[in-house]
């Protein structure tokens, strides 16, 4: 009895950690109208829960014409939703100034019963965030 108790346990576990597995990764999204003008996202989520983003912009004509931000923090997972943390004290500095604060995305794949020729890239669509930008951003994951 002891043995089947602890085998279930195990398996609970590796499918529990397998599910935010799926979520550890990559991701990006690239936006150019021209060669002029471009839009990038950057963003990692680390398997140890921790994330880092950097946003970069390159406008012709703007001021300033490149810009660079970047956030760093926490992330967790409840079903296919994740939220996003910045501790102000560790995570916000010079260089890390973007607050993820009350941030959410929802992670989005194609389900495994789907079994239509339609092709679904994996992502993070960003529902809500302090960050004005990006707010329904899809980012992709790589």
């Amino acid at each position: 009895m002891k043995l089947i108790l602890a085998v279930l346990l195990f398996i609970l576990n590796l499918t529990l950690s397998a599910q935010s597995n799926n979520f550890a990764g990559d991701y990006t999204r690239s936006l150019s109208e021209d060669t002029k003008n471009t839009t990038e996202y950057k963003l990692t989520l680390n398997q140890d829960g921790t994330f880092l983003f950097h946003y970069y912009t390159k406008i012709q004509g703007g001021i300033p014409p490149e810009i660079n931000k970047y956030g760093k923090g926490k992330w967790s997972a409840k079903n296919n939703m994740i939220t996003f943390s910045s501790n102000k004290k560790e995570d916000i500095d010079e260089k890390y100034t973007l607050d993820f604060n009350n941030s959410t995305a929802r992670f989005v794949t194609k389900n495994p019963r789907d079994k239509t020729d339609q092709i679904v890239k994996t992502r993070l669509t960003f529902l809500e965030s302090g960050i004005r930008w990006m707010q329904k951003i899809d980012i992709f994951k790589i």
